[in-house]
Parts: C-alpha cells; structure tokens; sequence
C-alpha cells in the first residue's frame, strides 16, 4: 500500500531519469555529429565531459557547498536539478528546485532537437567523411 510517506517520491524517478536519458542521448548526437568532420574536437570533449561530471551534484549535495559563487554556476548545470530531485526521492536527502527543473527540461528540448537536426543533417555525408 501507500501508508509509506515517501513512496509517492519513487513515483518521480522514472521522469527525471527519462529527461536525463534524453539529455544524454541528445549531446552525444551532438557530440558524434561534430566528431566526424573535426576529429580533433574529441580532445575537447573528454575535457569537457569531465569538467561537467565535477561541475554536476553526483559525489556532493548542493547544500554541502553553501551560498557561494560557484554554488549559482553548479545550479547552472542542467544535469543538477534532476540529479538533486532524484537524491531527494530516493534518500530525502537533497533539494528539489523546481527553476532549475524548468531550466532542465528546457535545455534537453532544445538540445534534443539540435541533435536531430546536426544528427540528420551530417547522416548524408557520414561515409564520406568517415
């Protein structure tokens, strides 16, 4: 049954999870378009893929960083919104910020369709420059 009180947290996971997917799926089509034509942008993306998993709330809590600088630039992050709400849901421990989830959902929409578009349009020539 539902006598647990945070069992209607669970119930939140399998969204946030999907638009994390989403997000994922769509940078890498962006990231993969861009890599066929400019092989040496890979060097760059393993930089950049490990400063946003340190700039991401996986290891830490936002609330551990307290009200600093940086604290606005890793609420920045689109990926820290949904990895706070999923610590919150699954722990209770953590913040939920329904901006920064806003702001989360937008970013993976737009991403998502720049990914399709550079995904198809760089489809055509992909043997080519492969």
């Amino acid at each position: 049954g539902l006598e647990h009180p945070y069992i209607i947290n669970w119930l939140f996971i399998l969204p946030l999870l999907l638009e994390l997917g989403i997000m994922g799926m769509s940078v890498g089509m962006i990231i993969s378009s861009l890599t066929t034509k400019y092989r040496d942008l890979m060097v760059l993306v393993d930089f950049g893929v490990s400063l946003w998993m340190y700039g991401s709330p996986i290891v830490y809590s936002i609330s551990q960083l307290g009200h600093t600088w940086y604290t606005k630039l890793i609420v920045f992050n689109p990926v820290s919104a949904p990895v706070e709400a999923l610590r919150y849901c699954m722990f209770h421990h953590g913040t939920i910020m329904v901006g920064g989830l806003i702001w989360s959902v937008c970013f993976t929409v737009i991403v998502a369709f720049v990914g399709i578009i550079l995904f198809n349009k760089v489809e055509r020539d992909f043997l080519d420059t492969v």
